[in-house]
């Protein structure tokens, strides 16, 4: 994506539908008026009497305990500048969204117009009682380093500047790591630091705790070495004064036998020679964003032996504050500290550094490609979509504050601690995010038929930027170049095939080629010669003929006709796998517990019992590949017999018994009503023989299309979930049909479900 593409795309994001990236929503009933006197007058003075006789009640009748204040005077916003304060506020609510999807933190965002130090303290030290914690952003140095100081001190809630601690976290994690792997020993190890900033001078404090020597440490500044004989150095650099080297020693000469390079600077600094020149199983830590002081590949190149860590995804051992400070807050958070102290972060340090070594889970080894990976040299550092990342920082980090008496909340029972930290998000809250990383590591070719849509066509310019899949375009070549000229879209080099005109030879040998294929395939179902031709020239019909031959891997369609229209062709030429007696459907409801799976949703009318088992094993099979264990209710108006002779209860009770002989081992009960499935407690309490118990479903099977249909819709619009679907389920190959009125976003996710589905046929 270019400049001018990248800037209208993400202002429109910025601004489409309620402005900004965030809200505040209630978390209590207010539907009647006595909910509203209990929230407000007059039942709301009885809490604030409480907090008035006991101050730490506080943290029991409000949000406090779970509130983070994101702060800035935007005077150091994403290494763009000094852009002020209302300039910054779209990073801050960004930073707020991220603590939330990754913690379940409530964040509010406040951008202080001052570059007054004491003004800028004294207005965050009279909010205190409003927060339970303090991320400070993009503040420039030096004054960042006494503000943080200054509110340490003077707060009793914990402080913390992300952009000097968190990648100091994170890269400390991948630091020790990286020279565990090459068996190199950090008090001894030559580092090289190239910046000087907040964060290069965060970074190296915190190798030094780890153990490295200072007289092993050199840092450049953008003038040269940090030498004693220097008399411009502001800030923090004097602490790493080092005068072992003389003062104009270059940064080429320096890196001669360097064990590490730390970039914390600008991009393309490094060269291969000066890489050549470093020791033995080198470290190259090339941080700076967008662009690292050198390329992964030159870097690898030049030295087949080195460790090399980024801060970009497309590369491995990303190092991305995401990894951090959303954990680490929330180990404070809940253990109400006072601070976040030096032992905290290594704590953090120390947790990433572990966790890295132990077995991945198939859903992050899914994500990045089913590569298997494992503690080495591309892998020293957790991958952000990792699900443990909550479980094993979050609690280093409080057991921290404990050891050294910051903590005013001590965690009495770990398990059920863990066990909270893990139904905050939901273990499969990534999946969107596994998906789309699936999806690109085995790029599919996806033909789309309906490539003539404003909608479908800018999400293909973000499937090719993405690098999600292949597209194939479908449709008249002069109306969609018109779209693509219209809306200044970027899709270069796109294939488009009309199939009503031929552009090519090749192009009229393939239609005939595909027409006589379809009349062998239906010609003892009434179709003629003509009539198998007439239908080709349908995209529908064309697309789904790509997929059947092996043009293409994958088909989206449905935008734009009835959904009979895309399935029928999809069954007649591709047709169901070997065994599947009935193609069903499934949508995936993104909630806040993770995905759930609803079925059949969008294809069968009359069902039996002998149908819900079959429909029930696909959409199984459709979680499974997610790398999911399916917990399977089959919901209806009634639990276990509560309704006797209730048609559907009857329907659903036998479906459960099949599946009961089919598959034993099964987490999959029935019949039974939805908030039950939905909810361990009414099972505990009411039917602990179920299968279910102890579990929250995550696959609702309903007994009639109609139910489904119902649910689906309802859930999506009345509880504003994301939805990813219909999902086909049971065709040889996929073929995948859109929504009506489905955004960007969902035509996106839809690629990537068939991305991902093409990988596995």
């Amino acid at each position: 994506m270019d400049k001018k593409q990248l800037r209208e795309e993400a202002l429109h994001y910025h601004a489409k539908g309620r402005p900004g990236k965030i809200e505040v929503i209630p978390t209590k009933e207010t539907t009647n008026q006595r909910d509203l006197s209990l929230a407000y007058s007059p039942g709301v003075a009885d809490p604030c009497l409480a907090i008035q006789e006991t101050p730490s009640d506080v943290y029991k009748y409000t949000a406090k305990g779970n509130l983070v204040a994101v702060i800035s005077n935007g005077t150091a916003v994403l290494g763009l500048g000094n852009l002020g304060p209302e300039a910054s506020k779209p990073v801050m609510e960004g930073k707020g969204l991220l603590f939330k999807i990754y913690a379940d933190i409530d964040c509010f965002d406040l951008e202080l117009d001052t570059t007054d130090v004491d003004e800028f303290v004294r207005t965050v030290k009279i909010l205190e009682p409003t927060f339970g914690g303090v991320n400070l952003e993009d503040i420039s140095a030096p004054a960042c380093f006494e503000i943080e100081e200054r509110l340490k001190k003077e707060l009793n809630i914990p402080v913390m500047h992300d952009d000097q601690h968190g990648t100091a976290i994170i890269s400390g994690a991948a630091l020790l790591n990286a020279l565990e792997i090459v068996g190199k020993d950090i008090s001894r190890a030559k580092i090289v630091v190239n910046g000087a900033g907040a964060s290069a001078i965060s970074c190296t404090r915190i190798y030094v705790s780890l153990g490295a020597k200072k007289e092993n440490i050199f840092m450049y500044d953008s003038k040269g070495l940090i030498h004693p004989s220097r008399d411009n150095l502001t800030g923090k650099k004097p602490e790493f004064i080092n005068g072992t080297m003389p003062a104009d020693t270059s940064l080429k000469d320096i890196l001669i036998g360097a064990d590490a390079f730390i970039g914390l600077s600008r991009g393309n600094v490094l060269n291969q020679e000066m890489v050549k020149g470093m020791a033995e199983n080198c470290i190259i830590f090339a941080m700076a964003n967008p662009t690292p002081e050198i390329s992964y590949e030159d870097a690898k190149e030049a030295r087949e032996d080195c460790i090399m860590a980024t801060g970009r995804s497309d590369y491995p051992n990303q190092v991305n504050n995401v990894l951090g400070f959303p954990f680490i807050f929330r180990g404070a958070l809940d253990v109400r500290a006072s601070e976040i102290n030096e032992e905290m972060k290594l704590a953090a340090v120390r947790a990433l550094a572990d966790l890295a070594k132990k077995p991945v889970p198939d859903i992050v080894n899914m994500a990045y490609g089913d590569i298997n990976l494992k503690f080495g040299k591309d892998y020293i550092i957790p991958k952000p979509v990792d699900p443990r990342l909550i479980t094993a920082v979050a609690p280093a980090v409080a057991q921290a504050a404990m050891d050294s008496g910051v903590a005013k909340f001590p965690i009495e029972n770990w398990d059920t601690y863990n066990l909270e930290l893990s139904k905050r998000l939901g273990n499969d809250r990534s999946l969107s995010k596994v998906i789309e990383t699936k999806a690109k590591q085995s790029i599919k070719r996806i033909v789309f038929v309906d490539a003539e849509n404003i909608s479908v066509l800018k999400a293909i310019q973000v499937v090719l930027e993405e690098k999600i899949a292949y597209p194939i375009l479908l449709g008249n070549q002069d109306k969609i170049r018109g779209i693509i000229a219209e809306y200044d879209l970027h899709l270069p080099n796109i294939t488009i095939i009309d199939p009503k005109n031929y552009a090519t030879e090749q192009e009229e040998q393939t239609f005939e080629n595909y027409a006589t294929i379809l009349f062998n395939k239906r010609k003892r179902k009434g179709i003629t010669p003509r009539e198998a031709s007439d239908l080709m020239r349908s995209r529908n019909y064309y697309g789904a003929m790509m997929v059947e031959t092996g043009a293409a891997d994958a088909m989206i369609g449905g935008l734009t006709k009835k959904y009979a229209a895309t399935i029928r062709p999809a069954l007649q030429v591709i047709g169901p796998k070997e065994g599947v007696k009935k193609v069903a459907s499934t949508h995936i409801l993104m909630t806040k517990f993770g995905p759930l799976f609803l079925a059949d949703t969008t294809i069968n009318h009359h069902l039996n019992a002998e149908d819900i088992a079959d429909i029930t094993e696909l959409v199984a099979e459709q979680v499974e590949r997610f790398n999911i264990k399916p917990r399977i209710a089959l919901v209806t108006y009634s639990n276990f017999g509560s309704v006797p002779k209730g048609e559907s209860a009857i329907l659903m009770r036998k479906a459960t018994s099949i599946l009961h002989e089919r598959h034993p081992d099964w987490i999959v009960d029935g019949e039974m009503q939805a908030h039950a499935a939905l909810n361990p407690d009414v099972l505990e309490q009411f039917f602990p023989f179920s299968k279910l118990k102890g579990h929250r479903a995550n696959t609702l099977v309903f007994p009639s299309l109609s139910s489904a249909n119902i649910a689906y819709n309802l859930l999506n619009n009345a509880a504003e979930m994301d939805i990813i679907g219909p999902v086909l389920l049971g065709l040889k190959k996929p073929v995948h049909v859109l929504q009506l009125g489905a955004s960007v976003r969902q035509i996106v996710d839809m690629v990537g479900i068939a991305a991902v589905n093409a990988q596995d046929s």
